[in-house]
């Protein structure tokens, strides 16, 4: 196993599509073995974060406390996680001697290697498009090997199909917030702390989607109640159309107007309240300490 050093921006500047032609294989005899895996930067997606949490067996809480480092998307922005290497140390927790202990279950960006997707959207438009480009490490002995296949039947070799749909909806909501810029402002703490539980943290967001405050707020039929709740792609899903609600202003779940009224009238009532508290003390103020205006 080599060790992989420090190096500048890896990634090639000239755009690939499906139809591009990849030189690249990685295998256990590659004189490389293991050395992208001894120095880790991985971000993870949502269905990244679903996927090893089923497979360790774990609730989406002890995963991210275990296993996952909080950091920010962009700043003052939306929280992403990235994949908690080992005990002072750079490497892969799930390196082992004879590959990934977990390669059935691998992260999007292990798989994607030695590609990096990029999602693009332009500011005039409503979708996202998917290129790819090289990325090129001189650790790397995988492009010095004889065969040459496509990108698609990479991707389609390396099982990426699900998991680019799993998190498509994740990918969508972080281009558009960057897109829209400060159309849109600063989310606020409420929202990065929905975002947050939505996107990575399921299962506590399953016990929100089924409290009865929500239930109260949010119209949704039994039968889709009940699929979201037995499902993690489904409540994964119904999360990023939350938060393209709750952020856009995109409104594809129902309200309950009642609530929403008695909501807004709370609302009304505790603003009132805190400016004339506001008042008050302001009165205070303005009063000398003998009584005297």
């Amino acid at each position: 196993m080599l060790d992989a050093p420090p190096s500048a921006n890896p990634v090639q500047p000239t755009l690939l599509d499906g139809s591009a032609a990849l030189k690249f294989r990685c295998h256990r005899g590659v004189a490389c073995w293991n050395a992208c895996c001894s120095n880790i930067d991985i971000t993870l997606t949502p269905y990244d974060v679903m996927r090893l949490k089923h497979r360790l067996d774990l609730d989406s809480g002890r995963f991210l406390a275990e296993y996952a480092v909080p950091f920010e998307l962009e700043p003052g922005g939306m929280a992403g996680v990235k994949l908690r290497p080992v005990e002072g140390g750079t490497a892969c927790r799930f390196m082992t001697a004879e590959g990934c202990s977990v390669y059935e279950d691998r992260p999007t960006s292990c798989r994607y290697y030695p590609l990096a997707l990029l999602s693009m959207r332009k500011q005039d438009e409503s979708t996202d498009r998917d290129a790819w480009a090289l990325v090129v490490e001189p650790h790397c002995k995988g492009h010095d090997e004889s065969r040459t296949l496509t990108v698609d039947a990479y991707r389609a070799e390396q099982g990426l199909r699900e998991f680019d749909e799993g998190s498509r909806g994740w990918r969508q909501l972080v281009l558009k917030k960057k897109s829209s810029g400060p159309a849109i402002g600063a989310p606020s703490k409420r929202s990065r702390q929905l975002f947050f539980m939505a996107c990575y943290d399921l299962d506590r967001f399953r016990n929100f989607v089924a409290s009865e405050g929500f239930a109260a707020l949010f119209d949704l039929p039994d039968s889709e109640m009940l699929a979201i709740l037995d499902e993690d792609e489904a409540l994964l899903e119904f999360g990023f159309r939350l938060m393209r609600q709750t952020l856009f202003g995109e409104m594809t779940i129902a309200l309950n107007e009642s609530a929403v009224a008695a909501r807004t009238a709370r609302v009304g009532e505790r603003s009132a309240r805190l400016e004339q508290e506001a008042a008050d003390r302001r009165d205070v103020d303005d009063v000398d300490l003998d009584g005297e205006p």
